[in-house]
C-alpha cells in the first residue's frame, strides 16, 4: 500500500447524459462510475453533489456533472488510461464527434503536481474555468485548490463565473442585478 506523501491528489470531472442500460439515468450512472473508480483502486476523499447542466455542442440532452477528488500513485497517463477504461466500460464510443452525446465523461481537471501536457492529455484542463458545470461542482470539493496557470482559487473563479453581471442602462451610470 502506498503512503500517503506518495499520492497524487486529482480533480476529476464526471458527466453522463444517456441512459445505461444496467445503471439508469445519468445521475445514477455517476454514481456507479464513482463506484467503479474506486473498485480500481482510485480513493474517492470527496464527491460533490450531482448537478444538472446544459449541453454544449449538439447534444439536446441535459447532463448529469459533478466532480470528485481523488487520491491515487498513477500519474497523469497512467490515471487517463483508467479513466478511458472506465469510460468504455460504461458503455461509451468515441466517434470524433466533440460535445455529443455520452453515457459517461470522465475528465482530469486539476493535478496535485501542476502542469501536465502531454499528445492526449493536457492539466490543468484547458476549458474548465470557463463552464460553471465543471466549476460548481470542484467548488464543492476542492474549492481552496489553486489554478496553477494563476493565483485564483476555484472558489474565485467559479464565483467569477457565476456572479451577476454589472448592466448598462442607455449611457446611465450602473446598476448591480441581484442581491
Amino acid at each position: 500500500m502506498p503512503k500517503i506523501s506518495d499520492l497524487q491528489r486529482y480533480l476529476i470531472a464526471l458527466g453522463s447524459n444517456q441512459r445505461h442500460p444496467r445503471h439508469g439515468p445519468p445521475p445514477l450512472v455517476l454514481k456507479a462510475a464513482l463506484a467503479a473508480m474506486a473498485g480500481e483502486g482510485l480513493t474517492i476523499e470527496a464527491a460533490s453533489p450531482i448537478i444538472s447542466s446544459a449541453p454544449v455542442g449538439p447534444s439536446r440532452r441535459r447532463y448529469a456533472n459533478a466532480a470528485a477528488r481523488i487520491a491515487t500513485p498513477l500519474g497523469p497517463p497512467a490515471l487517463l488510461a483508467l479513466l478511458q477504461a472506465l469510460e468504455t466500460r460504461f458503455g461509451r464510443v468515441r466517434r470524433g464527434q466533440r460535445w455529443g452525446a455520452r453515457t459517461l465523461d470522465l475528465d482530469i481537471v486539476l493535478w496535485s503536481g501542476g502542469l501536465w501536457h502531454g499528445k492526449t492529455l493536457t492539466i490543468p484542463h484547458p476549458h474548465f474555468r470557463t463552464r460553471a458545470f465543471v466549476l460548481t461542482p470542484a467548488a464543492a470539493v476542492v474549492s481552496h485548490w489553486r489554478d496553477p496557470t494563476g493565483t485564483c482559487t476555484i472558489r474565485h473563479l467559479h464565483t467569477r463565473l457565476t456572479r451577476p453581471r454589472p448592466v448598462r442602462r442607455c449611457g446611465a451610470r450602473r446598476l448591480h442585478v441581484g442581491p
